[in-house]
């Protein structure tokens, strides 16, 4: 796996994971909308700490 996430990328992943998470635990989402957002945050702070995301490669997409 080639990263081919750069910086700004990284760092907008992280925090929108965060932003979730806080959403989460405040109670503003709830239900299905905490489960989706809680994974998606999950999915968000993976892809970030390794640099690789996989739906970019498909569509040619280099942030690096």
């Amino acid at each position: 796996m080639t990263p081919n996430m750069g910086n700004v990328d990284r760092i907008a992943r992280v925090v929108i994971a965060l932003l979730l998470i806080v959403m989460i635990v405040t109670g503003v989402l709830s239900g299905a909308l905490a489960w989706i957002g809680g994974i998606l945050a999950v999915v968000f702070l993976a892809t970030s700490a390794i640099g690789f995301c996989p739906l970019y490669l498909p569509f040619g997409i280099k942030t690096r």
